[in-house]
């Protein structure tokens, strides 16, 4: 009984979750870069690449052919300790594109005790920089031509010092790599709703943008750097502390960069449990609240669906714990969806709701056992 009293509340709270975030995503503005408008804010987008010789070029190509003064751009490409041809394909590209330059990590990193080496190279890269407006993304994203455009009208005309924008998957191959593609537009709506309702301070590294100034106000990352990831999230909440007002989601479907999902389970659970595992040092209290509702609400549903074969209580409490996460979740994905002109990926719902409710359960549980992990060959906490 009172199993199936907390098993519906955090039903009933899930649902108010849900709903709250598609009203933030409606409040949100659609921004669009204004007619006439001339940027003039000098921008230096940060590359830190480790391995990245199938995907650097085309991810190199598409920065530089936005529709961005070039005079204004400045890019710096961080080799993190790179094994294959990464370093010599940059090398190369920069020949013909002086705005791009290498900086090899290794240069100042000898002799150093370090466990985020993507910060590093990001600060690294900040104090050898030109511009006014850091824009980070990864080596193996692709950008649209009106990236930089969107981001520094964004930048100049809002007056914010921080921004996030979308990040999607694309050039999927299998019905896994759709049910990532779907999971990150509810990312994304949770993302730019969070910031607009001011619940919550999220954002992915692929595509960021902040101050220079604010960066060096805040002194950057020191704090935060005994983690190995959190570039993104954790520098947001540093931000979001000292600048409370200047925080923005950039809204607008051609701001949004391209990755790749991953190919299989193996690496899939890996970053899952990279993003998990630095939950728990997550400074703004109502984030780790969301997180801990959905996870003992996906918990409750798989408790039931087991109990539900010595039981009809039991399967009707199931039934009905899934109907309404099913329900509200396919309301909220679809106008993502829609949003982004992917509503092919709603052919695969059913089986990514299934999909979503076990990894939940398994990622949650694993990033409270196990703090360390792998990534891009190294062993990392």
């Amino acid at each position: 009984m009172l199993f199936s009293i907390i098993s519906l509340s955090l039903a009933g709270v899930y649902f108010f979750i849900v709903f709250t975030y598609q009203k933030g995503w409606h409040a949100l503005e659609n921004w669009e870069i204004p007619t006439g408008y001339t940027p003039q804010t000098k921008v230096t987008v940060i590359v830190p690449a480790r391995n990245e010789e199938k995907k650097i070029i085309e991810c190199l190509t598409s920065i530089v052919t936005t529709e961005y003064p070039s005079n204004l751009l400045e890019v710096i490409v961080v080799d993190d300790h790179s094994t294959d041809q990464t370093a010599q394909l940059v090398k190369d590209f920069s020949v013909k594109h002086p705005n791009v330059r290498l900086l090899p990590l290794a240069d100042f990193t000898r002799n150093r005790k370090i466990n985020s080496y993507k910060k590093l190279a990001i600060k690294t890269a900040i104090s050898l920089s030109e511009g006014e407006l850091i824009v980070t993304t990864d080596a193996d994203c692709v950008v649209p031509v009106d990236w930089l455009q969107l981001m520094v009208s964004f930048y100049e005309l809002k007056k914010v010092c921080f921004i996030a924008a979308p990040v999607n998957l694309y050039r999927e191959s299998s019905a896994f790599e759709k049910f990532q593609s779907l999971d990150f537009l509810g990312l994304m709506g949770v993302t730019g709703a969070g910031i607009r309702l001011g619940w919550m301070n999220m954002c992915n590294g692929a595509n960021l943008a902040y101050a220079k100034s604010a960066f060096e106000k805040i002194n950057g990352f020191e704090g935060i750097d005994f983690m190995a990831s959190g570039d993104d999230i954790f520098l947001m909440q540093k931000m979001a502390a000292y600048f409370p007002d200047k925080i923005g989601f950039l809204k607008n479907k051609k701001a949004t960069v391209f990755t790749l999902a991953k190919p299989d389970v193996k690496s899939f659970f890996a970053q899952r449990l990279r993003w998990a595992t630095k939950s728990g040092n997550y400074q703004e209290w109502k984030i780790t609240t969301v997180l801990v509702v959905v996870f003992f609400y996906c918990c409750a549903i798989v408790f039931s669906l087991f109990a539900a074969f010595s039981s009809i209580k039991w399967a009707i409490l199931f039934v009905v714990l899934l109907t309404v996460k099913s329900l509200v979740d396919y309301i909220f994905l679809r106008e993502m969806a829609v949003y982004f002109n992917r509503t092919d990926l709603l052919q695969k719902y059913w089986a990514a709701q299934v999909l979503h409710i076990i990894y939940i359960v398994t990622i949650g549980t694993v990033s409270n056992l196990k703090k360390q992990y792998d990534w891009k060959g190294r062993s990392v906490r």
